[in-house]
């Protein structure tokens, strides 16, 4: 008798906690797919890029499908005892389990090429930058990554050197206006210069300034504000990880045992035959 009663808890349990990341997907479906047809609205509420919102919208989506699946998987194979249900529900978080910790232990252990893969397609992107006369997605999102974590070029600022445009332009000092940084100003040849006057029209993403060796942005590279931010949230990263790390195998370990204990000689599936 108890062990019927501990099933029964277990079944609701797992039916209320899918039927919730059901509506939670539904939720982020519906986010993805307004923010991908109405893109030009939302960017402009929140100030960010549309190209950046365009990579959100597609995680939100994918994100929203993959939980609502799941959700759907559990709730009807919890409820209606569907075996191959929950064993599909079981294989689904146990793939995405291992899928996980393959990331996780290939992220850490292949860092250095991947800071290496990512510094060269920054540097292409800042090399052809400005090229076009209208900007492309990845020149929109390198802009936007600039100003949002206040920082200039991968390495270090000296990265925009190499940008075609800055090389040729002799007639005036152009830098990227993403990197502007108001509050103070980067020199090549003395960092502590102040500089009196910036010239702000912009031109394909550039602004300009009087003297080709002072210019006035962030001094810090990308590369640089990525492992602060990962430094110092360190232990909240780990955190989160964790936790929904022992919430899969929490879930897996309830839909297994209810599957396994389930009657042997009742197939659910047969009142739908």
């Amino acid at each position: 008798m108890a062990m019927k009663g501990c099933l029964s808890v277990t079944k609701y349990f797992l039916f209320v906690f899918n039927l919730f990341f059901f509506l939670l997907g539904g939720v982020l479906l519906c986010f993805g797919l307004w923010i991908l047809f109405d893109r030009s609205s939302f960017a402009a509420m929140i100030g960010a890029s549309s190209p950046t919102l365009k990579v959100f919208s597609y995680v939100f989506c994918g994100v929203g499908i993959l939980t609502m699946l799941l959700g759907f998987l559990g709730c009807l194979g919890s409820l209606k005892e569907i075996k191959c249900l929950l064993g599909f529900y079981f294989a689904f978080l146990l793939l995405l389990f291992a899928a996980q910790i393959t990331i996780g232990v290939l992220g850490y252990t292949q860092r250095n090429n991947l800071r290496t893969v990512a510094g060269t397609y920054v540097e292409n992107i800042i090399r052809n930058y400005g090229i076009s006369t209208n900007q492309t997605d990845m020149e929109e999102s390198l802009d936007y990554a600039q100003q949002q974590m206040e920082c200039c070029g991968w390495y270090t600022p000296f990265d925009w050197m190499k940008n075609q445009k800055i090389a040729e332009n002799s007639s005036v000092s152009l830098y990227p206006c993403s990197c502007r940084n108001s509050s103070g100003f980067f020199s090549y040849t003395n960092s502590s210069a102040n500089f009196s006057q910036v010239d702000t029209w912009t031109q394909n993403g550039f602004c300009s300034t009087e003297s080709r060796d002072k210019w006035p942005v962030y001094q810090t590279g990308c590369m640089n504000s990525i492992q602060n931010f990962v430094v110092n949230n360190f232990i909240t990263i780990i955190g989160v990880c964790i936790g929904i790390a022992l919430l899969e195998l929490f879930v897996m370990t309830l839909s297994m045992c209810l599957c396994r204990n389930l009657d042997q000689n009742y197939n659910k599936l047969a009142r739908y035959s």
